[in-house]
């Protein structure tokens, strides 16, 4: 038998054939790239597509900040216009809106403020609101680090009935203690008094800051606490040297929360301040009430009204932002 009838020999496969046709796998020709050849079309369409998906984002990125911008800027208008007002004669206010100064920037005159400073209610209110605001935040402050401590970290009897109790407490609203706590107030002689208003605020403020720093000290290593312990540290020197540094962001926070609140409040001061000298929230009202439109005096009187807790909020921004991150992340 010749050698040309011998069988096919198996462990040639099919490579004389793809050499004789010229073919390559994946249906490539020979001498065109093979696989690679196959490949470039798809690596062009990956990188097509991730470059859309880039762009995508990146429009959508620039989209949302657009809108945000817009936001922030709707937001401001209102305190663009009472700082304009404030800065206008009310003259050039009749004539025309707030807007107009934007084509006449000499009507802008600080008269306005010069007369607010002259007008001893205004001015006297202001201090009054300080005289207000900062001892029923200090007190708030105070009163609920050492109870949040107290509740956090040491055991006595019914401390959780206790903890769930001043819980109950943030649903009750202000006005259903006005009429008995101004019976209160006046039979121990509280009523109409700085004393009574800061009180008033203090106790209403108070469930709300046992509740946000119980659950901040709660957090602190129970490690950290042994460690102070061991060293010879009591609870005093532990809260005042180990909790309160590191519970300052949301200490902060809550000052901030606390100020501003006692300081834009007008429901509390209306009915427990003292009539003779209330806070500027009353007293910008009984200028309405007793001037009708004197917008000299209401414009800048609550600018600067307004221009006092911007103040105290960007002094504490930054712990403010690291108590609220702090929070959300525990």
């Amino acid at each position: 038998m010749s050698r040309s009838d011998a069988a096919p020999d198996p462990r040639r496969g099919l490579r004389p054939s793809i050499r004789e046709n010229g073919a390559l796998p994946g249906g490539a020709a020979a001498g065109q790239g093979g696989p690679s050849a196959a490949g470039a079309p798809v690596r062009r369409a990956g990188r097509a597509t991730a470059w859309a998906g880039r762009a995508t984002a990146g429009l959508a990125g620039g989209a949302l900040r657009v809108f945000l911008v817009m936001a922030g800027l709707f937001w401001l208008l209102p305190t663009l216009g009472l700082l304009v007002s404030s800065l206008v004669a009310p003259t050039d206010l009749n004539d025309g809106g707030w807007w107009q100064v934007f084509g006449a920037p000499s009507r802008l005159t600080v008269d306005n403020y010069e007369r607010l400073l002259a007008n001893d209610t205004i001015t006297g209110s202001l201090l009054n609101t300080f005289a207000i605001a900062v001892p029923a935040t200090l007190l708030v402050l105070a009163l609920g680090a050492f109870a949040g401590y107290a509740f956090a970290w040491l055991e006595f009897p019914g401390r959780d009935w206790l903890f769930l109790v001043v819980v109950g407490l943030l649903v009750v609203p202000v006005q259903v203690a006005l009429i008995p706590v101004s019976e209160l107030f006046g039979t121990i002689g509280l009523f109409e008094t700085t004393a009574g208003v800061v009180l008033f605020h203090t106790a209403f403020g108070l469930p709300f800051a046992v509740f946000l720093l119980r659950n901040f000290f709660a957090e602190i290593p129970r490690e950290l606490l042994e460690a102070a312990r061991l060293d010879g540290a009591g609870e005093l020197r532990l809260f005042t040297r180990v909790v309160l540094p590191l519970g300052g962001p949301a200490i902060a926070s809550l000052g901030i929360f606390q100020f501003l609140w006692v300081w834009n409040d007008m429901l509390v001061a209306l009915v427990f301040a003292d009539s003779a000298n209330p806070p500027i929230t009353v007293a910008l009202q009984q200028q309405v009430r007793q001037f009708g439109n004197n917008i000299d005096v209401l414009a800048p009187g609550a600018f600067l009204s307004m221009v006092v807790p911007l103040v105290v909020f960007f002094a504490f921004q930054r712990q403010f932002v690291t108590g609220v991150m702090a929070g959300a992340v525990k």
